[in-house]
């Protein structure tokens, strides 16, 4: 494993070298400052997997070595490693993930050897890798309505459990392209090239045939799920749109009410005249709607004010290490009191371990979603989940599951 330390600190070169050495990473290269490390970088034959990085440093500070690391292209993973204060951390973080890098962990020094452990053990599963790896530009439209047309989508679905009792509530369908020579392509880098090009229409038909053909499947062995699916409110203008999830519904032989869709404003909506009514009208067919990664994007108190949701997700963003974040606290409680408020029922989505989990029930969300409970996986390995989830449950044992 190639790594790159960039930092103005001998000492704490040093020291993060002895123990990245002691956890079998020999292969490691030292750097006093940005500018070197880029100029490094820029070399070639020069391919680090990995780079750690100090934010205050002189001459270039860490903020600026990110936006230059995004520049030159670099495509291996980064942590960023710093005594600044949490919330600067959190932003250089977000930062580096809006320029399509892969940030393994953003550390406070020192670094203990179990955080370094963790840091490489994520790395090797390549899941950091796989979020940032940007094939958008490699994929077009055309490309893009074939893969509509010739069924290359799937689903995946991620299950949803109550925070108190531990049942499986239901399922988010989460689409996939299976490309055929990409291999399998992830929403956030198609979803805008559908919303661009008026394929969303198409795109959400195919997701939610899918996802309803799953729920007659899932209640013939037993298991009634609530089935959430993701749409665009960029979708929300034919005055048609309930009617038509009504009858895909209908076709299915399945009941309006299982149906969540989970509502994301990804651009500033210009007239609320079509959403409104379109929204509205999906209620009065008893279809639920969800307000997801509520705190983002343009997702505001005036939705909840104007718009009949009836459930609210909180983004990932606010959900993992909530416990020990003060200012993740703060959100997340005042947002739980005013979803209660509201008589809305609460979703977490991105709970990844038993911390997040405890301080979510604590806390009074009603259903939790995230790693922790299971990955996205194919509809077909939902009863064995969870026949699984069912003994960790009763046995009291929460270690984090992983779907395939």
């Amino acid at each position: 494993m190639k790594t790159l330390l960039v930092d103005d600190d001998p000492f704490a070169l040093k020291l993060l070298a002895r123990q990245l050495a002691l956890l079998g990473v020999l292969e490691v290269t030292i750097c006093d400052g940005a500018q070197p490390a880029l100029d490094l970088l820029s070399m070639e034959k020069q391919d680090f997997e990995l780079v750690f990085c100090d934010l205050q440093m002189p001459g270039m500070d860490g903020v600026e070595f990110v936006r230059h690391l995004a520049h030159i292209g670099y495509r291996g993973s980064l942590v960023l490693v710093s005594g600044e204060e949490s919330r600067v951390l959190h932003s250089v973080h977000r930062l580096a993930l809006a320029h399509g890098i892969a940030v393994l962990a953003t550390l406070g020094k020192p670094v203990s050897p179990q955080q370094l452990s963790e840091v490489l053990a994520t790395h090797l599963s390549g899941e950091p890798a796989r979020q940032a790896r940007a094939v958008l530009g490699t994929v077009t439209v055309e490309d893009l309505g074939r893969a509509i047309e010739q069924a290359q989508l799937i689903n995946h679905y991620q299950p949803k459990v109550h925070l108190a009792a531990g049942a499986l509530v239901g399922v988010e369908a989460l689409v996939r392209w299976q490309h055929p020579v990409l291999g399998m392509v992830y929403p956030d880098q198609f979803i805008g090239l559908a919303e661009d090009h008026g394929l969303m229409e198409s795109l959400t038909r195919c997701v939610l045939r899918d996802a309803l053909r799953l729920v007659k499947t899932c209640e013939r062995v037993g298991l009634r799920l609530q089935m959430s699916v993701n749409v665009s409110m960029d979708s929300l203008v034919a005055v048609d749109f309930p009617e038509r999830v009504a009858e895909a519904a209908a076709e299915e032989h399945v009941s309006p009410e299982i149906l969540i869709l989970e509502v994301t404003e990804s651009r500033l909506m210009k007239d609320i005249r079509a959403p409104l009514e379109i929204l509205s009208r999906l209620r009065l067919k008893r279809i639920g709607l969800s307000i997801d990664d509520f705190g983002t994007g343009h997702s505001s108190l005036a939705q909840l004010r104007d718009f009949p949701f009836d459930e609210l997700k909180l983004d990932r963003s606010f959900i993992h290490g909530v416990a020990e974040n003060p200012a993740l606290r703060a959100i997340v409680d005042a947002t739980l009191t005013m979803t209660a408020q509201l008589g809305m029922k609460s979703v977490a989505e991105g709970i990844e371990d038993r911390q997040d989990w405890d301080y979510l029930s604590a806390a009074g969300c009603d259903v939790a979603q995230g790693y922790f409970i299971g990955r996205p996986m194919p509809g077909e390995q939902l009863a064995a989940w969870h026949e699984v989830w069912q003994q960790r449950w009763h046995d009291g044992e929460f270690d984090p599951v992983r779907g395939a």
